[in-house]
């Protein structure tokens, strides 16, 4: 072979066209129009039947996979294979025609064409395979991407569901204690200003046995509604179970203040409340344990907030702070 090379005429000059479609692929035209013209101008001076025939010009560049999705988006690596593509039929159709000619040079020079066609029909069909392999790993890739995005969500909500209560959607007692104690541990704040506000609902059990669980779960719901939209946005509530809920009121501003935050709760549970096409009304009964003058823990607080919430229950006092000489 490099022998028969060696006795070949000296290579013409290449055509301005053909120049453009060797030069390098970050210069190929981006755009299918402006690359067949060149491939077409290159096609006139090349071979007559390749610039007649659209056919040799329109390559099939092979199915979409769509196994991840939507299918491929077009890359600049997609550009430069069918750019690629495109030069090879022509260059090949023109090999084609030099050998159907009658030998001008003798056998070494058909020969030598003859070896070259071989070599790029070989290297087209490794390019083709190299491509099929490409776009499987693209498709297992984005198959990939999607069960990772799809795991994440999972993860997401399995994350909110240990956190929050199923009935209400409101944080639940895991949730209440964690804010709480992160609450009282902050490292700028070794004795925060906060309190904790425990409510129950006065006859709460009664309702749930004579109208049924759906009718009660429904006033749950409801109850936690309005308690959510009457704390002030940087305070927490949460429900700890059954007919129990707990407050977390941050920078409490004082006693008058926490009148003011457990009066406007207190009108926000017992207005009357459509349930199951009955009216019913309910009464709620709190507690307040501030920190750190009724203790400085989550357990201490949350029981003396409940201490506090029966002795107002009891006396049927609305809301009730704290007071060891009494609720100890």
């Amino acid at each position: 072979m490099t022998a028969a090379l060696a006795q070949l005429p000296p290579v013409p000059a290449v055509p301005a066209a053909a120049r453009s479609l060797f030069a390098p692929a970050t210069k190929w035209p981006r755009s299918g129009i402006a690359t067949t013209s060149a491939v077409q101008r290159f096609a006139r001076q090349a071979s007559p039947a390749a610039a007649s025939d659209p056919s040799l010009l329109c390559v099939d560049p092979g199915p979409l996979d769509v196994a991840g999705g939507a299918g491929r988006r077009a890359t600049d690596s997609d550009t430069v294979a069918d750019d690629w593509d495109q030069l090879f039929v022509v260059v090949t159709a023109r090999l084609a025609q030099i050998l159907g000619e009658p030998p001008a040079t003798g056998m070494v020079m058909h020969d030598a064409v003859a070896d070259c066609m071989l070599a790029l029909t070989q290297l087209q069909a490794l390019r083709a395979r190299q491509r099929g392999v490409d776009r499987r790993l693209e498709g297992k890739l984005r198959r990939s991407s999607g069960a990772l995005a799809a795991a994440q969500v999972e993860l997401r909500q399995a994350r909110h569901d240990a956190q929050h209560d199923s009935l209400t959607s409101l944080p639940n007692r895991g949730s209440f204690d964690v804010h709480l104690s992160q609450a009282l541990h902050r490292n700028d704040r070794p004795n925060p200003a906060l309190a904790v506000l425990f409510l129950d609902l006065d006859g709460f059990k009664p309702v749930n046995d004579r109208h049924g669980h759906h009718t009660g779960d429904a006033l749950l719901r409801t109850v936690a509604s309005r308690l959510r939209r009457a704390m002030r946005k940087h305070d927490m509530v949460c429900r700890l179970g059954g007919d129990e809920f707990a407050c977390i009121l941050s920078a409490p501003g004082g006693r008058a203040q926490l009148s003011q935050i457990a009066t406007q709760l207190f009108d926000a549970v017992s207005a009357p409340l459509e349930v199951a096409g009955l009216t019913l009304k309910m009464r709620p009964s709190m507690g307040i344990a501030q920190c750190p003058s009724d203790g400085d823990t989550v357990a201490t607080l949350l029981k003396h907030a409940d201490a506090a919430m029966y002795r107002a229950k009891r006396s049927q006092l609305g809301f009730a702070f704290f007071d060891r000489g009494v609720d100890l």
